[in-house]
C-alpha cells in the first residue's frame, strides 16, 4: 500500500503514485491533482522521460531529481521504474455522480460494486478491467476494504485516473439506490442459479463481486436481483476476485456488442416475428 502523509497545516493527505504509466496517466488526466514529480537520473526510458518533463512543465510542476533510495521509500518498496508523483488526496465521486454520468452516456449503465476487496492489487486490476471494458465506475465500501492508493494506481496501470470510484458507507443501501435508478444487480456467486454465459447481461447493470475466500456477505447477496456462477473445468473451487470481475465485464461487453450488431442487420429486412410469436413492426 502506498505511503501517505499528512500535509502541514491541514487535514489533507498526500499520496504517491509510482511507475511510468501511472505517473503519465496522472499527468495526462489530472495534472491539477499532481503536486510534484520525482525522478531518478537515467532510470526512466527517454521517450517517457521526455513526455513526463514536458507535461510537468506545461502544468507548472516542479520535477525534482532524487536518488532511487528516496523513490523506493515513497513507493513503500513498490516497483517505481524511476519516477514518483506526489498527488493530492484522491477525489472520490458520489454514487449519484456515477449514476448520472452513466445514464447520460450512449450506453446502458454499467457499474461494478465490490464487497470487502482488501488487496490493493486486486482493486487496481478490477479498476483496470472496468475502464477497459466500458464500466461507468466502481463502488467500494469506506470500511474494511482497500482504498485508492499508489499501489492501486500502479496495479491499474493508471486506469484509476480515468475511472470514477465512489465510496459508500453501506453497500446494501447503495445497491438499493442503484435499483431505484433502474439497474439490475448481478452477483458473482459459486452457488448461483445460472451460468454466466446464459444470463442476460445487455441491460443496465451493477456487477457485484466479493473478496476471495469469504465471497459476498449474505447481507449483500440478498440485495442482488440474481446470482451467476462462472463455469470452471478445473479442480480449484474459485477464482481470484479480479479475474472473476474481468470475466463478468467481458461477458457484458460481448453481449452488448452482439445486441448492437443485429439491430444494424435487421434494419434492411422486412418485419419478422419476435420471440413471443407476435409480428414485430
Amino acid at each position: 500500500m502506498s505511503k501517505e502523509r499528512q500535509r502541514q497545516g491541514g487535514g489533507e493527505q498526500a499520496r504517491y503514485v509510482y511507475g511510468v504509466n501511472p505517473v503519465l496517466e496522472a499527468l495526462r488526466a489530472r495534472p491539477e491533482q499532481v503536486e510534484r514529480v520525482y525522478m531518478a537520473e537515467g532510470q526512466v526510458p527517454a521517450r517517457a522521460s521526455a513526455e513526463i518533463l514536458s507535461r510537468a512543465r506545461d502544468a507548472g510542476l516542479r520535477v525534482e531529481k532524487v536518488v532511487r533510495e528516496r523513490l523506493a521509500s515513497m513507493a513503500d518498496g513498490g516497483v517505481h521504474q524511476g519516477v514518483v508523483a506526489e498527488m493530492r488526496e484522491y477525489a472520490y465521486a458520489e454514487l449519484g455522480d456515477l449514476l448520472e454520468s452513466a445514464q447520460a452516456s450512449d450506453r446502458p449503465p454499467l457499474l461494478v460494486a465490490l464487497d470487502g476487496i482488501q488487496d490493493p492489487h486486486n482493486l487496481g486490476a478490477i479498476i483496470r478491467s472496468s475502464h477497459a471494458l466500458g464500466a461507468h465506475g466502481v463502488v467500494i465500501p469506506k470500511d474494511r476494504a482497500a482504498q485508492i492508493t499508489g499501489a492501486v494506481a500502479k496495479a491499474s496501470a493508471g486506469a484509476v485516473e480515468h475511472t470514477q470510484v465512489a465510496r459508500v458507507t453501506n453497500l446494501s443501501r447503495a445497491l438499493e439506490e442503484m435499483k431505484e435508478a433502474g439497474l439490475w444487480s448481478v452477483a458473482a456467486d459459486p452457488d448461483g442459479d445460472q451460468d454466466l454465459w446464459n444470463a442476460r447481461l445487455d441491460g443496465p447493470l451493477v456487477l457485484v463481486v466479493g473478496a476471495e475466500g469469504p465471497g459476498l456477505r449474505e447481507g449483500v447477496l440478498k440485495h442482488c436481483d440474481f446470482r451467476v456462477r462462472i463455469p470452471m473445468a478445473g479442480q480449484v473451487a474459485s477464482l481470484n476476485a479480479s479475474v472473476s470481475a474481468g470475466l463478468m465485464l467481458y461477458e457484458v461487453a460481448r453481449q452488448r456488442s452482439q445486441a448492437r450488431a443485429p439491430a444494424v442487420r435487421q434494419a434492411a429486412r422486412p418485419p419478422s416475428r419476435n420471440d413471443d410469436g407476435e409480428d414485430s413492426a
